[in-house]
This record gives structure tokens, sequence and C-alpha cells, in this order.
């Protein structure tokens, strides 16, 4: 099998842009995806005060994206479960699968405290990942069942009747975003944020933890190949400069996007308790990682992670922003890509549209991406109509 390419996005504001005109781009650039042969649209969620996301409900958007697309999949990417109830997320997981004729897949993650603290939950690191577990366990067996029956500390449910229910069985295709080795202990696909030198060894370590625990040349349960992509955020322009001219303050606003309005909410209203995290090794928007919880899943502050990436990479390649995003013309794309390969992962997740890249410039890499470097690395390239 050839590689397979993705696309993650959180749906930024773009300056100048009414939130009509933004939807209607990005649907546009999904459109393309979708017949240029992408295999996955990732969604991001995101919550006030955060800014960096124009698609608080996913499933609405993916929704509207079902309806203009015929082969591409749609999955939020990820359901922070603590924040939703697993019946309305059992309802609304039905209604888009169906809308897309089974082409939803389901990506699950926790979130942080401070994030469940400004959507209303007093909440702690224990709880979080007590709502979180619980949550995710609800919407497996309401999926998979007729009747729903589950004990837990949140949540009780005795015999209660589902009546809506994926066309995926016994539901659709699960992510774990972030940490390699619980996706593969829970038998999910995974995406990982990390630099093009981290994607080796997590590919590594996610093939022996599903083999360990899923079965040597296990399948997912759909009977398809587990996959493992490494998200990047990329540049494509005529030559090396320009993208790299385009990119390099785009990833400054990024980056400000991604953590500073909500760490300056939090310094306004005097919120101590997430600055900083009791183990040292993170930032408290992300939250501390539960006591109960997997060493494994200690949860760093992106923004943190960002920095130590930038200040590793600083000397490298000049394209290689941070060693995260890619900016380049479409034969450094294929250098990259080149590399990429060797490193077992059988997934690569762009991000054509962030910080203050326009729709006009995402549309142009999209393009050079489709059109000069996908081809080389999938078994049968897509044919796209310029439309």
């Amino acid at each position: 099998m050839g590689l397979q390419f993705g696309v993650f996005d959180h749906i930024e504001p773009e300056e100048g842009k009414s939130l009509t005109e933004t939807y209607e781009k990005r649907l546009q650039q999904i459109e393309y995806m979708d017949r240029a042969g992408f295999y996955c649209y990732h969604l991001a969620e995101h919550h006030t005060p955060a800014i960096h996301s124009l698609a608080p409900s996913q499933n609405v958007f993916l929704a509207a994206a079902s309806q203009r697309t015929t082969n591409i999949h749609l999955a939020p990417c990820v359901y922070v479960l603590p924040l939703h109830h697993p019946l309305r997320l059992i309802e609304e997981i039905s209604m888009v699968d169906t809308l897309s004729n089974g082409r939803m897949e389901i990506g699950v993650g926790r979130g942080g405290e401070m994030e469940a603290f400004f959507w209303g939950q007093e909440a702690t690191a224990e709880s979080n990942y007590e709502r979180y577990q619980e949550t995710l366990a609800v919407i497996q067996n309401g999926l998979s069942n007729d009747r729903l029956n589950f004990q837990g500390s949140v949540y009780n449910f005795d015999d209660l009747p589902m009546f809506m229910h994926s066309v995926q069985k016994p539901y659709p295709p699960m992510w774990y975003m972030r940490n390699a080795e619980t996706a593969a202990i829970n038998g999910m696909d995974t995406i990982i944020v990390g630099s093009l030198d981290s994607i080796g060894p997590e590919a590594k370590r996610y093939k022996e933890k599903w083999e360990e625990h899923q079965g040597k040349g296990a399948l997912t349960i759909h009977g398809k190949e587990p996959k493992i992509g490494l998200t990047v955020h990329m540049v494509l322009a005529e030559t090396d400069e320009e993208a790299i001219a385009i990119a390099t303050p785009a990833w400054e606003q990024y980056r400000y996007n991604l953590a500073a309005p909500r760490r300056i909410e939090a310094e306004r209203r005097g919120l101590d308790r997430f600055m900083s995290t009791k183990d040292g090794q993170g930032f408290g928007f992300v939250g501390n990682r539960p006591a109960d919880a997997p060493a494994r899943e200690l949860r760093r502050d992106i923004d943190a992670e960002i920095e130590k990436f930038d200040s590793s990479h600083a000397t490298q390649n000049p394209g290689r922003l941070g060693g995260v995003a890619m900016a380049g013309s479409p034969a450094s794309m294929r250098e990259y890509l080149d590399e990429y390969v060797q490193s077992g992962a059988n997934y690569y997740v762009c991000s054509f549209q962030w910080g203050s890249i326009t729709s006009d410039q995402a549309m142009r890499s999209i393009r050079l991406f489709t059109e000069e470097v996908m081809p080389h690395y999938v078994d049968a390239p897509a044919e796209v109509s310029a439309d």
C-alpha cells in the first residue's frame, strides 16, 4: 500500500473574511481534496477563549462537508470527550456517519482542566480523566448495542433503547492523537505531534505495542492496516524562498493563536493553577497528569513542545520551521517525504491553512502538493479537475 494522505485543520480566522466566507472557502478546499484522493479530513475542537478554531461543533461542519464530498473520510480530531454528553455524541455520530454514507471516523481525547473550566466544569485532572474514560466507554457501548447498559461514577444507564446507529459497525474507526502507545493498546489509529526526527521511533513503538496488544499482523476492527501519521504544517510555492517568506510570519501567528489567548485569559482572572503543573513538565492549560493515568499520558503544553522544536532545529534547514512545519518548493517537499517514508509511518497529515496564511495561499499549496508531490507516493494518483 502506498502512503496515504490526510488533512488536519483548526479552521482559524482569516483577516478580512466573514464567518460565511471562511466556511465556504474551507468547504471548497475539502471538495478539491476529495477529488485529489486525500483519505481523511481531521478537524480539531476548541472553544472560547481559544481564538484559533472557528468550528466549535465539529459535527455541524463535517455534516456540511459530507454533502459536498463523495470519498474523503471526515473525522473530529479530537472530540474533547469530557465536554460532551455521551448520548448526544452517539446520536450525532450516527447522523454524520449516515449522512456521509459511512465515511465518518472518530478522534478521541481528554483535553485539559483549563478547557473544562471555561466550559463551566470545576474539573480536576482526576475527574477530567474519569469523565473521558466513561464517555468513551458509553459511546462504544451505545453504538455497538441495541440497548445501553453502563454503570459508572459519572454516568449510569439501565437498559436504555438505542434507536440510532452508525453505518460502520460496530462503530466508526477511532483515532487517538499525540500518544502512539495508548492508541496501539486501545486498537486505534494515531496521529502524533512532533518533528520528522520523532516519527520513526514513534512508528516503531506503535507497531510493537500494536503487535503486543492486538496480535501479530492484526488489522483494525474494520479489517484495515492500522495508521500512524505525523501532522506537518506546510506551505508550498514555486521556490523555497517564496514559501519560507509566507510561512515564517504565519508560524509566529500560529504559535500565538494556539496558546496565548487562553493563557492571557487565565492570567486576567488570576487562575494561577493553570499556569504551571505540579510535576513541572508542562503548562496548566493542558492539565496535570491524573494520578491514576499511565505514565505515558503526560500531557505537555503544545506551545512548550513547539518552543523545544524551534530551539533544537534553529540552525537546520530553514524550510523546516521548528522541525514541525515545512515550507518549500514541490521538489523540497519531495525530499522531505523521501525521508518520511523511511520512518515506517504509513500516513502523512498535512495542515495547509494556519496562522496568517490566506485561503488563496492555502489553495495554491494544496494544488502544488496534489499535482507535483502526491503522485510520487500513492499507488494510483487521482485525476483532479480544475474546478
